[in-house]
């Protein structure tokens, strides 16, 4: 009896999350932050649901036997079993294809969008931004220098690099779309924006392609979501998001 008022307690608990609707999330400020957000809402939903289905049905199994321990059958149904792992697997497929579309974009180059070089390296960050000419200037391992102010290791002999754009923190304009080239210099680090909700891993040796596109003009944290090393917990910046017009001027100034 007492275990069937238990579960039956820790059930209701569980509901209140839903009636009370908690922030799960950060705002989301993209489209592909919406369709997740949507997501796991649709999966918190049907899984709340088979939640409460089961503990009532096993609270109302306790009570009721409680005194007729010999009424309750120790065998399995076979079919039943069938029927529950089926719809499980239906089930889990089913939301698996669904989220599918939106975490397995490939992103592809499209005319007109800003293109942005994403640097990692233990434990900073680098953003670099083609110039006027609008390439970017060749690199080499051998240039980079973080106290010559050269984190990227652009070739200063190469005239294409000498206009290009490098800070410590992200611009980028809303409504636009934004491909971000990814690069680590030593270890596997991770780009991680909470109101994206992105996560991708930056392998050395490798260029990852991102994009983005933002809705929300704002200011939100860059963090490294890969153990990278005993300064892993300060490796951060920020993603400002600007009007076109105030990142089209910032820019030019720069």
């Amino acid at each position: 009896m007492l275990l069937g008022l238990i579960l039956v307690l820790l059930t209701a608990a569980g509901c209140l999350l839903f009636a009370f609707h908690p922030a799960w999330f950060p705002i989301p400020i993209s489209a592909e932050a919406l369709a997740y957000d949507r997501q796991f809402t649709w999966t918190l939903w049907i899984c709340g649901i088979i939640f409460v289905a089961a503990q009532l049905l096993l609270a109302f199994t306790v009570i009721r036997h409680r005194k007729r321990p010999s009424a309750v059958s120790r065998h399995g149904h076979r079919g039943l079993e069938i029927t529950w792992l089926s719809a499980t697997a239906t089930l889990f497929i089913a939301l698996s294809v669904l989220g599918s579309r939106t975490w397995a974009k490939i992103p592809n180059r499209t005319p007109g969008e800003e293109i942005i070089e994403v640097h990692a390296y233990q434990f900073a960050w680098s953003f670099r931004y083609p110039g006027a000419d609008g390439r970017f200037g060749h690199t080499s391992i051998d240039q980079i220098s973080d106290a010559g102010g050269n984190p990227v290791g652009i070739d200063p002999e190469d005239r294409s690099g000498k206009d290009d754009i490098v800070t410590a923190t992200l611009r980028i304009p809303a409504n636009r779309d934004v491909l971000l080239l990814l690069h680590s210099r030593d270890v596997i680090h991770d780009f991680f924006v909470r109101e994206l909700r992105t996560k991708q891993d930056i392998v050395p040796g490798m260029e990852i392609p991102l994009q983005i596109h933002v809705d929300r003009p704002g200011q939100y944290e860059i963090a490294c979501a890969e153990l990278c090393g005993l300064g892993h917990s300060q490796m951060r910046s920020v993603l400002i998001v600007m009007a076109p017009d105030q990142y089209d001027q910032w820019k030019k100034q720069h």
